[in-house]
């Protein structure tokens, strides 16, 4: 993950914060939604590099491409 995608999550997670909570208006919960968005997204990007990191190391292994997507899947547990 590279200082531009931090930069760029961090304005599209305040933007999906003010989809849920009146934008403008105080809200507690506000700053609990952005952070968790911000948090899948930074746990999205590892999994990913994980991924490929993997997949490049297991090219000639058949197996792979299971592990590649073992571990995409956490992401939806």
């Amino acid at each position: 993950m590279t200082r531009e995608d931090i930069i760029r999550w961090s304005r599209e997670v305040e933007d999906y914060a003010d989809t849920i909570y009146e934008k403008g208006e105080y809200h507690p919960g506000w700053v609990e939604v952005r952070d968790q968005r911000f948090a899948a997204l930074v746990a999205e990007a590892e999994r990913e590099a994980c991924a490929k990191i993997v997949y490049g190391l297991c090219v000639s292994d058949n197996n792979a491409q299971e592990i590649v997507n073992a571990i995409r899947a956490r992401g939806s547990k």
